[in-house]
């Protein structure tokens, strides 16, 4: 999820991005931006400049919360590579945290497949004895084609080798991925091979966010006749293919959450508990958007210049009984 938060404590730039899962975290800014800055279908960080916060400023705000009687006790390090700071600089953060709030028991942050790589296995186990526990890793999708044509940062071959390192040093990962990024028509195959990913690496926690289409890079492609962009049912049951594929350890539960925010639909539980009550949403949900006309999600900055995309107005589309597992509360659709 995104989150703006002009004018509260630490003089946040622009927008600050973490799981659902970390909600009850303390966020520490340590980042802005993103150093990356190139994947097409991504904009949340493209207005800011990458930059590392200062120890000191880092220090201030940890004084202030402190002043305000903080003692948090799990740690999230923003923005949206936090990981991406040297691992000598990440203990040192790590260490000035605990000397403000002792009881600290874990730091998780975002993470990309470009980040891990940059650190040793002596380095990795380092950090996770220091506390750190949980990256969110974006994988986005596992098939290398569509991987280089999205110009993300790392390869498949390189996320399966290095979410094996992650996990050797003791680290737990969170899988994002987003449903549609492959292009209209391929829901099926991209579903096998994100299902084969994930049923190997075996994440924590599952997240999909399925892809909105840009204003800007992804846009430019779909002018020029390079991509075309899956429907929202294509997203749906490319969602419904990959939580039927999903083969999850019953000892080894993990969350999942999904959301299709164009058209209000969330399913949010545990696998495999909850799978059957997830694909039932998911069956009701195809049901209804295969007798409308063709629905895709879009951000395209200018609402009046949206005839070359065939796109259905700017409506979004509510569906009833979305499943919510019962240890969610913080409702995110309407049901």
């Amino acid at each position: 999820m995104c989150y703006s938060q002009k004018g509260v404590s630490m003089d946040y730039e622009g927008r600050i991005c973490r799981g659902p899962m970390e909600r009850k975290a303390f966020m520490l800014p340590v980042t802005v931006g993103c150093p990356y800055n190139r994947c097409k279908f991504c904009e949340l960080f493209t207005d800011l400049k990458y930059r590392k916060i200062s120890m000191e400023d880092i220090e201030n705000e940890l004084k202030r919360v402190r002043s305000h009687g903080g003692s948090p006790k799990l740690i999230y390090l923003g923005d949206g590579s936090a990981f991406q700071l040297k691992a000598s600089e990440l203990a040192d953060i790590i260490r000035l945290v605990r000397r403000y709030f002792p009881g600290a028991s874990a730091f998780n942050s975002d993470a990309t497949i470009t980040s891990i790589l940059q650190k040793s296995d002596e380095e990795l186990a380092m950090l996770h004895s220091l506390g750190y526990n949980k990256l969110y890793i974006g994988i986005e999708n596992a098939l290398p084609d569509v991987l280089e044509f999205m110009d993300k940062d790392h390869s498949v071959e390189e996320a399966y080798r290095e979410i094996e390192r992650l996990t050797q040093a003791g680290f737990t990962y969170a899988a994002h991925f987003m449903t549609g990024v492959a292009g209209a028509g391929r829901w099926k195959e991209s579903a096998k091979a994100m299902a084969k990913f994930l049923t190997v690496t075996k994440p924590e926690n599952i997240v999909n966010f399925s892809m909105f289409l840009s204003a800007d890079k992804l846009s430019k492609e779909i002018e020029a006749g390079n991509f075309k962009p899956a429907t929202e049912l294509e997203n749906l049951k490319e969602e419904r293919k990959l939580v039927e594929l999903l083969e999850i350890n019953p000892e080894h539960p993990i969350k999942w959450d999904s959301f299709h925010d164009w058209v209000h639909v969330r399913t949010s539980g545990t696998l495999p508990k909850d799978k059957d009550k997830i694909l039932k949403i998911l069956d009701a949900a195809i049901a209804k958007f295969e007798n409308l006309p063709d629905l895709y999600s879009k951000i395209m900055g200018n609402p009046e210049n949206d005839e070359g995309y065939g796109f259905v107005g700017q409506e979004s589309l509510s569906l009833k009984d979305v499943y919510i597992a019962p240890e969610v509360n913080d409702t995110y659709v309407t049901v």
